[in-house]
């Protein structure tokens, strides 16, 4: 381990431990956050919210794209971002339909946040992109289209 390695990785725990003490961070919410290796494996929103513990998603007015472009002009860093306005919001996920895995980002909403997020996925062609929330146990969606230009010419 070389030295910027060793001060990242130290600088990280002391940060988090100082927050655990602190009472900013709940330590069981720290351990409690696992990743789920499965959900970002899957390819459709069905099959995401299946993964996540969920049977169904229903479509929703509540959530709105924040920054999603109607035309990106480079598939490799689009940048989106979603609000919802359902009560009792817990996570939102961003998901691209084309893309080999459909869940690029996932984000838990702690009580009393506003929930919005924002974020850059990669799409490597014309795709749908949904923004899935979980409110009260329920998982809702919206979804929008963007077109990707191959070319970079916005057209």
């Amino acid at each position: 381990m070389n030295r910027r390695e060793a001060l990242k990785t130290s600088g990280g725990t002391i940060a988090l431990a100082l927050a655990v003490s602190a009472g900013l961070v709940n330590s069981s919410a720290v351990s409690a956050q696992a990743w789920n290796k499965t959900a970002f494996e899957v390819k459709s929103l069905n099959d995401v919210v299946k993964a996540m513990g969920g049977t169904a998603a229903t479509e929703s007015k509540d959530i709105s794209f924040v920054n999603a472009p109607d035309i990106a002009e480079n598939g490799a860093v689009v940048p989106v971002g979603a609000t919802s306005k359902i009560p009792k919001t817990e996570s939102i996920s961003i998901l691209v339909e084309k893309n080999p895995n459909a869940l690029s980002a996932s984000f838990m909403i702690p009580e009393g946040t506003e929930p919005t997020v924002s974020t850059r996925v990669k799409m490597g062609q014309t795709s749908n992109i949904y923004a899935l929330v979980k409110a009260d146990g329920k998982y809702f969606y919206a979804v929008k289209e963007v077109k990707v230009t191959l070319g970079g010419c916005g057209g």
